[in-house]
């Protein structure tokens, strides 16, 4: 164990490569702008252009052919951005829809990458189709893994489109964006994704085996005079709402008002305070199904509004399997009739979070929840506080102390410590924690600590992760799934205690080809353990991929499975006899092939098939999307599992079938409807969302949902309607 953390904290001191850093030297102007895409004001013809992009995709080692072309300057309210992407390739663009913030990696677009306190950990998105239609998010992590477009903001933009060029203005609030006003130098830089041709370049060069937003590879924005102090941002979300509920099978029916607001105010330039009385989240789209055959729960992220800003200070500690904070469990019960996630309702919430100075970040959020007779739950406070100080170039250390309580003697609290390693050269990434739980009468063997390490560059990819989770540990407000097992002999669930390996390489080769981007080789190991270090479920992973150059993906894996089972247990989860418990060791192959996502008509297909258990097992997913763009997407989800058992002199069946429409009638009004039939939960769901956005940020929705058994029987319906307004003060 300190040989392990004593790895990971050498690893701080290994140097990458580095190059000449870019700069933008960004000047004030006198002049007012008008945000309308023509560039017509005097200031374009004299500010400094940033140009000659560098490939990220499908090659890093030259100049984009897409020439793109960027200037900025800024005012006491905002940063304003011109750019010129030229597009000398004839056909339509490729886009996703006009819906607000579109996945990037499948849109043609403009972004730009803000890193406003210039530490490489955090930042801001702005980015722009080609049709207008805008996308903004945040830099968590480093950038490490995108952007999360979950945050949104108020800003400005307009696109004109030319022949054989298009061309945007922005403009980006200071009030919208928290920064260090005594800092001259923050980090920017800016990303052009042209899908006509199939590349992908940023003005900073970053190279392919690397996220184009990861802020490890950034330009220096130059200020000529300290961005203005004056950072006044207060914004008031008031909404009202009627749902008309009706249970089929309890013969009830309910028509219920409700109102509440949210409201935003900056703290200086680095802060913000989110308060949110009787929050409502109705209008949240329902959560895509999924067949269940891990025995455990599972994963799924949050989408409300009020726990995603500066959601990184309290979610990214630990691990996705070891979370001692996890906001969906404030506020949302699942409902195993109706299989959706119930609302219990939440009085009031608060949250202070951001960054202080230039090493500091600060999260304080607390939230009150009223009883909930349903599930029989106590009213609960959730109380949280989380602390970080940047250390060395892009790594820091975070403190974070959770409490969960309905009572003096109904509590649950952890106090945790995590080291977040991110190398200047972003080759280096690892955390090491150490998390301890208080609860009544459970004092021992109470804690959670792990280490994780990956290299990372062109041509390998080399892990480790060592994870430990004792019997006694536990997150009432976090997420670990594999620290309980459920007893069918006492219908409960029993805590254990786990220890986990999990090491991985993968070698990648760039052949010189107009057909293969990339080729891998690789091996993966997982490994959990009880605390004698004996086997529970092991998992050895042979892979072969190939990237092609129309960006399509194909994955072979060779899987060895070795499985304990402490109870006997229905392993096709599908009600039949439960399999004698005893140790399981069996083999299987998968094939993963997704298209060429570029076009209107593209799939993925995963298939696998081999032995199970003391049987076997072939498992089809299939995943088939349409676009009519810009208006209309349409996608078919489908999963077959067959499970030829020979114990059960049968084969048993689970199918799950999910339809998806989006329809985009223009940029402000929005049609969203979900079919899922679920063989598994004997459950078939409908759910329809209206969204009309008739000002920036306020938005009428109409939430249409049924719910029915397998016999086609109504169980439930619901009618919601809700209205919210943005006032900026």
């Amino acid at each position: 164990m300190k040989k392990a953390f004593s790895f990971i904290f050498c690893m701080i001191f290994l140097h990458g490569y580095f190059v000449a850093q870019k700069q933008y030297d960004i000047h004030k102007t006198a002049h007012q702008i008008k945000i309308d895409g023509l560039f017509e004001e005097v200031v374009w013809q004299k500010t400094q252009i940033a140009q000659d992009f560098y490939q990220n995709f499908p090659y890093d080692t030259g100049f984009a052919q897409s020439k793109t072309f960027v200037q900025m300057t800024y005012d006491d309210q905002n940063i304003y951005l011109a750019i010129k992407c030229e597009d000398l390739i004839k056909g339509d663009f490729v886009i996703q829809s006009l819906k607000r913030d579109y996945s990037y990696p499948k849109t043609d677009a403009f972004a730009v990458f803000i890193d406003p306190f210039n530490d490489g950990q955090n930042g801001y998105s702005f980015s722009v189709s080609p049709l207008g239609v805008q996308r903004e998010g945040l830099l968590q992590n480093g950038g490490v893994f995108g952007v999360t477009t979950s945050w949104d903001q108020k800003w400005n933009s307009a696109v004109k489109v030319f022949d054989g060029y298009w061309q945007a203005e922005m403009a980006i609030p200071f009030k919208s964006i928290r920064y260090d006003a005594s800092a001259l130098s923050w980090g920017i830089n800016f990303s052009r994704n042209d899908l006509k041709r199939n590349e992908n370049s940023a003005w900073v060069k970053v190279p392919r085996n690397f996220n184009i937003a990861t802020l490890a590879f950034h330009a220096k924005l130059q200020w000529d005079q300290h961005p203005p102090k004056k950072n006044k941002n207060i914004a008031i979300i008031p909404y009202l709402q009627s749902s008309y509920t009706k249970d089929y099978q309890a013969d009830t029916e309910e028509l219920k008002p409700n109102a509440g607001l949210d409201a935003r105010m900056a703290i200086g330039t680095g802060l913000n305070l989110d308060l949110t009385v009787n929050p409502d989240f109705s209008q949240v789209e329902v959560d895509r199904q999924v067949i269940n055959l891990s025995r455990f729960s599972l994963f799924f992220p949050e989408r409300r509004q009020f726990f995603t800003e500066n959601s990184d200070l309290f979610a990214n500690f630990g691990f996705t399997k070891i979370r001692p904070f996890f906001s969906r469990n404030i506020g949302l019960q699942f409902d195993s009739t109706t299989f959706s996630m119930r609302q219990i309702p939440l009085y009031y919430g608060a949250r202070l979070s951001g960054k202080v100075g230039k090493n500091w970040r600060i999260g304080v959020m607390s939230t009150q929840s009223a009883s909930d007779q349903t599930s029989g739950i106590d009213a609960q406070n959730y109380s949280v506080l989380a602390v970080q100080r940047k250390i060395f170039k892009r790594s820091n250390i975070a403190f974070i102390a959770i409490n969960r309580q309905s009572n003096a003697s109904d509590y649950g609290r952890i106090l945790g410590l995590d080291y977040n390693l991110a190398s200047a050269d972003g080759r280096f990434i690892g955390k090491a924690f150490y998390h301890h739980s208080f609860k009544p009468n459970l004092t021992n063997k109470a804690f959670a600590n792990a280490t994780w390490l990956t290299y990372a560059d062109q041509n390998w990819s080399i892990s480790w992760n060592h994870e430990h989770v004792t019997e006694n540990y536990r997150a009432d407000v976090g997420f670990v799934p594999r620290a309980s097992l459920f007893d069918p002999t006492q219908n409960q669930n029993i805590n254990i205690g786990y220890v986990r390996l999990e090491p991985s390489i993968y070698r990648k080769w760039y052949p010189k080809s107009t057909l293969i981007n990339k080729i891998t080789l690789g091996t993966y190991y997982s490994d959990y353990m009880n605390e004698r270090l004996e086997s529970n479920d092991r998992i050895n992973e042979l892979s072969g991929g190939i990237l092609f150059q129309n960006s399509a993906d194909l994955i072979l894996k060779a899987i060895n499975r070795e499985v304990l089972l402490f109870y006997d247990r229905d392993i096709t989860f599908s009600g039949q006899t439960p399999l004698p418990m005893g140790r399981y060791s069996f083999n299987a192959l998968s094939v993963d092939f997704t298209s060429n996502a570029r076009r209107p008509f593209f799939y993925a297909v995963n298939t696998r098939i081999g032995q199970y258990y003391n049987g076997h097992q072939f498992t089809s997913n299939l995943s088939i999307s349409k676009r009519f763009q810009p208006f209309v997407i349409a996608e078919l989800n489908a999963s077959f599992n067959r499970f030829d058992m020979p114990y059960l002199n049968q084969t048993a069946d689970l199918t799950l079938v999910g339809f998806r429409t989006e329809v985009s009638f223009t940029k402000k009004l929005f049609l969203t409807t979900y079919l899922q039939y679920n063989t598994q939960a004997q459950n078939l769901n409908l759910n329809t969302r209206l969204q009309y956005r008739f000002k920036p940020m306020s938005d009428l929705f109409i939430v249409y949902g049924d719910n029915y058994n397998e016999q086609f029987s109504i169980k439930n319906r619901a009618l919601i309607v809700k209205l919210n307004y943005w006032f900026s003060l």
